[in-house]
């Protein structure tokens, strides 16, 4: 792995090469187990050291989909045409791309030099990923996530040569907020509205929670530990009722990087994947405050859920420590019946855990709940193998830590004391509007039964995370006792179990809700319509063969939670990702993010001919101008 430049790593990839995970596990016969498809199709079985479950609408054989059918839409066909392939009836358009001025004074964007750092700080960020459409009073404002960059694409010349590629390079990370308006000719960005802003590495920001002011988040920078600079590779999203934007910091860890090659790292660092050396960025080159060797404490300050104001562009971002520090994949916020703010949410790593905030608080409509998301209880998931489960409150008693702030400081190893449930990389949290239950995204995890978890936690083969090496995802359901959000007790089963049903006929083939027509690897993103419908956005192996075969680019679907039902609805361009979506207020336009086309060269969209690839957002609608969801 390590003859792979970082820049051409995956963050898994690069994670895997410079904090390696403890030792193989024993798993026994779990490789060995051979299952049917039939059998494994039967509802709760056996496999390996324990069970899992599935749910009675993955489990018809035979089932009625097209006379009950709410997916009123000819399915598309896998494919890996570099262009967007939508049903019969749809059409889509580019609204903005990565590097798109947002103000009148700013030059266009240049394809020869991808622009500097001082024109990307006023444009367009890149790699779109969360995003949510707000309305704020007659203006539609259009709130995203630029996760990261390619450095091969905007960087002409590759990887960054001067601090100014650096600078850029940082520039384009953070959060684009966008003002976007429909006129004759579809959707445009309104260049300077006084709602446009970026938020990047370099915006000031306050911490607030447990963690503010705790020893391991003060700098020389800032001795009190209460304000931070930026954030960046945020992932999935999270909106409020009040009306804010939440952006979730993922893979934080692999912009930091010691000048002392021989530094002893912390615990910490390690359960995080803090490390010597950075993912090709170079960022500790112009600000050294990503030097771990110089400040220690800062890489603690990133990791959370960021509250921002789309509607004051003066405001100042807030770290939510409460709602503890890892991975973050998205937020998913439900006001429970008794008015508490319940927030769902994933750590997007191989083994690591699902968690959920429940607020001190309770949600007042029109009233003061600026700081709902800053005091509550935190819990990690642990799941029986019977289709049980129960939510562990992670706090001093519990954990055996000192302090609250150290339980939100380091959330990973207070939900290895409690024995939370090693997961297949939680991705986007999804509740359904229309009854108390919840989807969670688990994309892959090919350390399933053959690696512990960072924290040296077993994850074997079994409940929710069944399929040893686990290349195909699924996506677990849970129903909250009594319908209370509140409440610790659970039940799960598995809504879909992805796989390739043309080439296994066990486990590995998928549940009976996937078919050689409508199969996928590696669900990611997730949300609720209206309508109550789940859409489903894939970011996994495009490779269309071996296992893959048939499986084309990466895709959107969207399913019936009440029959089990998938259909593929959009396939995105070669070597992107399908990710982030929002309905307009009216429902009849769905703003859909195109992340990293062509980032292995394949692909020159959305221009075509031998443009640059741009990561982009695009509006979907329907042709006869009705509702989409």
């Amino acid at each position: 792995m390590k003859d792979t430049p970082y820049s051409e790593m995956t963050f898994d990839e690069f994670d895997e090469a410079v904090n390696p995970p403890p030792e193989t596990i024993e798993f026994d016969e779990i490789v060995e187990t051979a299952l049917s498809r039939r059998g494994f199709l039967g509802g709760v079985i056996s496999f390996g050291a324990g069970s899992f479950v599935l749910g009675t609408s993955a489990l018809t054989p035979g089932s009625a989909f097209a006379a009950t059918s709410r997916l009123g839409f000819a399915q598309v066909a896998a494919n890996t045409a570099d262009d967007i392939t939508l049903p019969e009836g749809y059409s889509s358009q580019v609204v903005i791309r990565w590097g798109d001025p947002m103000f009148s004074g700013a030059p266009e964007f240049d394809p020869a030099t991808r622009g500097n750092a001082a024109s990307q700080e006023t444009a367009y960020g890149d790699n779109i990923d969360g995003m949510a459409l707000f309305e704020i009073g007659d203006a539609s404002v259009l709130v995203n996530n630029n996760e990261y960059t390619n450095l091969k694409i905007i960087n002409a010349s590759g990887a960054p040569e001067t601090d100014d590629d650096v600078l850029k390079g940082m520039m384009a990370h953070g959060v684009s907020v966008v003002e976007v308006a429909r006129g004759d000719n579809g959707w445009t960005m309104v260049q300077d509205s006084p709602f446009n802003r970026r938020i990047t590495p370099a915006t000031e920001m306050e911490i607030t929670g447990p963690a503010a002011g705790h020893d391991l988040m003060k700098t020389a920078a800032d001795p009190d530990g209460v304000l931070c600079l930026g954030t960046w590779n945020n992932c999935g999203n999270g909106r409020t009722p009040w009306g804010t934007y939440l952006a979730c910091e993922e893979n934080f860890n692999g912009y930091f990087s010691s000048s002392d090659p021989d530094i002893e790292r912390t615990d910490l660092m390690k359960r995080y994947g803090v490390n010597v050396e950075d993912w090709g960025y170079g960022w500790a080159r112009v600000d050294e405050r990503f030097d771990i060797s110089k400040h220690p404490n800062e890489s603690n300050r990133n990791g959370y859920v960021v509250e921002i104001d789309p509607s004051d562009p003066a405001s100042v971002p807030k770290k939510r420590t409460a709602l503890g520090r890892f991975k973050h994949e998205n937020a998913e916020v439900v006001v429970n019946g008794d008015g508490h703010i319940i927030v769902y949410m994933g750590d997007d790593e191989r083994g690591e855990f699902m968690y959920k905030f429940i607020s001190s608080e309770v949600y007042a409509e029109g009233g003061n709940n600026a700081d709902l998301l800053a005091d509550g209880r935190l819990f990690a998931a642990k799941f029986n193998a019977d289709g049980t489960g129960k939510w562990m409150e992670l706090n001093p008693e519990t954990t055996g830590m000192s302090s609250q702030a150290e339980v939100c400081i380091n959330s990973r190893a207070a939900g290895s004391a409690v024995g939370a449930t090693t997961m297949d990389r939680p991705e986007w949290v999804a509740a359904n509007p229309k009854k108390a239950e919840i989807y969670c995204a688990l994309t892959n995890n090919k350390n399933r039964a053959v690696k512990t978890n960072a924290g040296g936690d077993a994850t074997p083969a079994t409940g929710p995370n069944p399929r040893a090496e686990n290349h195909y995802g699924q996506i677990v359901r849970l129903f909250p006792a009594s319908a209370d959000h509140t409440n610790d007790a659970f039940r799960w089963d598995l809504f879909a179990l992805a796989g390739n049903p043309t080439v296994h006929e066990d486990a590995y083939g998928g549940s009976v809700n996937i078919n050689d027509g409508n199969m996928f690897n590696s669900p990611d993103g997730l949300f609720f319509d209206s309508k109550g419908l789940l859409w489903i956005q894939t970011d996994g192996n495009y490779s269309n063969e071996g296992d893959f075969a048939g499986h084309g680019n990466n895709q959107m679907l969207v399913a019936d939670p009440a029959t089990g039902e998938i259909k593929r609805f959009l396939v995105g361009p070669n070597e992107c990702e399908v990710t982030g979506a929002a309905m307009s207020g009216d429902g009849k336009t769905m703003f859909v993010g195109i992340q990293h086309p062509g980032e292995r060269g394949g692909s020159h969209w959305p221009e075509g001919g031998d443009s640059v690839p741009r990561s982009a957002v695009i509006a979907v609608t329907r042709d006869d101008g009705m509702r989409l969801g």
